[in-house]
């Protein structure tokens, strides 16, 4: 092995041997088509012609004229990559054998043994040797530019990379991409992962040109961190990722020993990653494809795709930004979560009737596009091209021009197009059915279809077609030239929403690198200890004495001044079981309220901490819980005890900087309470987004800690003060027997 040949393998993105090997054996190789051993080979010939394939099984055999060998001791000259489709028991013997020809690379289709532990050390032997393993357990690798097919099934070329944890979603996406007139730039099944991952097959596909669009079902993060780079990688290189994963993990389904635990589910992490690395994380292959066509439209073969609405770019340029965001347990429309100030994307209308425009025209004013009124100009000159009594509005009614006269559908879009009016048009309704009732309109009605994408591409505008046809050759003809065309308007909506929302929404600037943990750990997660820890972090807290019993009670509220606040020390949720008590305004009412909170709470610490009242303030909730993909996620949103009830809180990755906080507040769905609701002043976000810096410093500082939270952190006009904190120490791991 030569230094140039690890290199190949194994720098960042260069999975070369992977994705374009000069050789490749299969070994478990089949001349039965019910056999996996079958597909792998067949579809390993088709690319003999760029590379040397061998086909291996020790009974003998040939396929399409090449002979099976043995075994790989048998190969005349070494191999770059082995594909293994042989049981279990055999895999490890196949991949020495593979390692001492010379492989780089091996795609391992069967599991890797009896268990992790077996698959675990077959990794260790293959990365010992300065070779990278696929899988075990995967359906292998597709690259339709390199002509290299190494799977079950069939995938029709295209512009889209798709990373994938299970094997038949990725056959599903490539149906649905294939009706829709695309196809797979490569796949990759990533299997069990003991060596290539899917942060490895993503930088691959943000180096790889031919890749335009990036699709990517995960369950297994991993690294998360590392993942979220590589996100935001794919983003500056223009290549948008669409990302589906699992909705649930034991995370979110737990009892919770605070409101962050509750509330930063790993769904909704996942949500905030994407957002902030400029992905969108979608529900369904349908809306990955229909999205991805959408954003593919006009791009063209070789041409560039990550288009958004209103543009059509050249290779490589990239959108102007990726991002989607939800709250945890509902998934927000991504185009309703525009950055404040960016204008939405105009949608123009046109129909074959007033009932199928005006739903459709509703369908997009749902997802958060504006349909707005044409101007008199335009209306006009769409006026002088219909027949009278035509709605020139917007919606536009063809008012059977279509019927009359196919070019007049060109001829709409194309005004429409070019005005300046809407950066994309919609035609819905019968365009591409015509020649299934009259087939003697076939000709015609191609060449129709031939003008709305030549109008198209000429303005640099979207056109969209939703049409009740299907897979007709006016649709072929539509989808051969960039035209997203879907059979129901609501996805067509959906995906032209999520284009807009890469558009329009950046993502968020990372955060400074923090240094190592220095601090002395924490050694509990009471009020007193986590209170002391985020004061010298810099946020703010009222007065307090820690005491335990009535009488050092009343000394303290004495020295403090009333009123006071009493707290019972111990409890997670002190409010729910009866551990706070407010405004206490004499020396009787401190003691009447220790007496009674000591019978029902049994606590033997409380805390008196001076009442605050600050007018015009609100109640947020900010915290940390720590992922086991993604580290330290920060939480915050509208606090107090309604926190669980209104769930109206946003997620980032700590630590993070004072714009990223400031921003996150103002995207929250009740903002408008901060910046000063029904004649109150502002509250000073600033101060806010200062305390959530500090809280999440002290988090990334503190990896004892699994969650820690302030709750509620009082933000009024003059600042932000803490109120009560809490924290849950992470549990220590057992040595392993």
């Amino acid at each position: 092995m030569t230094a140039a040949d690890i290199e190949r393998a194994t720098r960042p993105g260069g999975l070369a041997p992977l994705f374009d090997p000069r050789s490749v054996a299969v070994v478990g190789a089949s001349d039965n088509p019910a056999k996996w051993g079958y597909w792998l080979a067949s579809g390993a010939l088709t690319g003999r012609h760029r590379r040397t394939v061998h086909l291996v099984n020790r009974r003998g055999g040939t396929l399409d004229g090449t002979p099976f060998l043995p075994d790989l001791a048998a190969l005349p000259d070494a191999v770059e990559h082995v594909v293994v489709a042989v049981p279990a028991p055999q895999v490890r013997g196949v991949v020495s054998d593979g390692l001492a020809a010379g492989a780089r690379c091996f795609t391992v289709i069967t599991s890797g043994g009896a268990g992790a532990d077996e698959e675990r050390a077959l990794a260790r032997l293959v990365t010992g040797h300065g070779a990278r393993l696929l899988g075990p357990n995967c359906m292998g690798v597709v690259d339709t530019a390199a002509e290299l097919r190494l799977s079950w099934g069939d995938f029709p070329a295209g512009q889209v990379g798709l990373v994938s944890q299970s094997g038949n979603l990725a056959l599903e996406i490539g149906r649905l991409l294939a009706r829709a007139g695309q196809g797979f730039s490569r796949f990759v099944s990533l299997g069990n992962q003991r060596d290539i991952d899917a942060t490895d097959a993503l930088e691959a596909l943000v180096d790889h040109e031919p890749t335009k669009a990036i699709a990517a079902y995960v369950e297994d993060f991993r690294d998360g961190r590392r993942l979220a780079r590589a996100l935001t990688a794919a983003h500056a290189a223009g290549k948008p990722v669409l990302l589906l994963t699992v909705g649930r993990s034991e995370a979110s389904g737990r009892a919770a020993a605070s409101h962050t635990g509750a509330l930063v589910t790993a769904r909704a992490t996942v949500e905030a990653v994407c957002r902030d690395a400029g992905a969108l994380l979608l529900e369904s292959a349908g809306e990955v494809v229909d999205t991805a066509v959408c954003l593919l439209a006009g791009a063209g073969a070789g041409a560039g795709a990550g288009a958004g609405v209103g543009t059509r770019r050249r290779a490589g340029t990239a959108p102007r930004a990726p991002g989607a965001q939800s709250t945890p347990g509902a998934q927000r429309t991504p185009a309703a979560q525009d950055t404040p100030g960016t204008r939405r994307a105009r949608v123009a209308v046109v129909g074959d009737s007033g009932g199928q425009g005006a739903l459709a025209a509703d369908a997009f004013a749902a997802r958060g596009l504006d349909v707005p009124p044409l101007s008199e100009p335009t209306r006009a000159a769409l006026a002088a091209q219909l027949p009278p009594g035509a709605g020139c509005g917007n919606p536009v009614d063809l008012a059977g021009a279509g019927e009359a006269d196919l070019t007049a559908y060109a001829r709409i879009a194309r005004t429409l197009l070019s005005s300046g009016e809407a950066e994309a048009v919609v035609l819905t309704g019968y365009f591409g059915d015509y020649a299934s009732a009259n087939p003697a309109q076939e000709r015609h009605e191609c060449a129709v279809a031939a003008q709305l994408a030549e109008a198209a591409e000429q303005s640099g505008r979207t056109l969209l077609v939703h049409t009740m046809a299907r897979d007709t050759a006016a649709l072929t003809v539509l989808r051969g030239r960039g035209i997203p065309v879907y059979e129901r308007i609501e996805h067509a909506a959906a995906a032209l929403a999520a284009t807009e929302h890469l558009r329009t929404t950046p993502p968020a600037p990372p955060a400074p690198p923090q240094p190592p943990p220095a601090a002395p750990p924490v050694s509990d997660g009471g009020y007193r200890t986590t209170r002391e820890l985020l004061r010298r972090y810099g946020l703010a807290f009222p007065d307090a004495e820690f005491v335990r019993s009535a009488a050092d009670a009343v000394r303290a509220a004495r020295r403090i001044g009333h009123p006071v606040v009493l707290k019972a020390m111990g409890l997670a949720h002190k409010t729910e079981a009866g551990g706070v008590a407010l405004s206490l305004t004499d020396e009787h009412a401190v003691r009447a309220a220790f007496t009674a909170m000591r019978a029902t709470t049994g606590a033997g610490h409380y805390a008196v901490e001076a009442m605050v009242t600050e007018p015009h303030a609100v109640e947020l909730i900010a915290g940390v819980r720590r992922d086991p993909a993604f580290g330290p996620v920060l939480m915050a949103g509208i606090g107090g005890v309604r926190a669980e009830l209104l769930g109206d809180v946003v997620l980032a990755l700590a630590p993070l900087t004072p714009e990223h906080a400031r921003d996150l507040l103002r995207s929250l769905r009740h903002a408008p309470l901060l910046a000063g609701w029904r004649g109150a002043p502002p509250v000073d976000v600033d101060a806010a987004a200062r305390a959530l810096c500090a809280l999440a410093r002290a988090a990334v500082e503190h990896p004892e800690l699994a969650e820690l939270e302030v709750n509620p952190l009082l933000v009024h006009p003059g600042g932000a003060l803490a109120l009560d904190a809490h924290a849950v120490l992470a549990p220590t791991e057992r040595p392993r027997t």
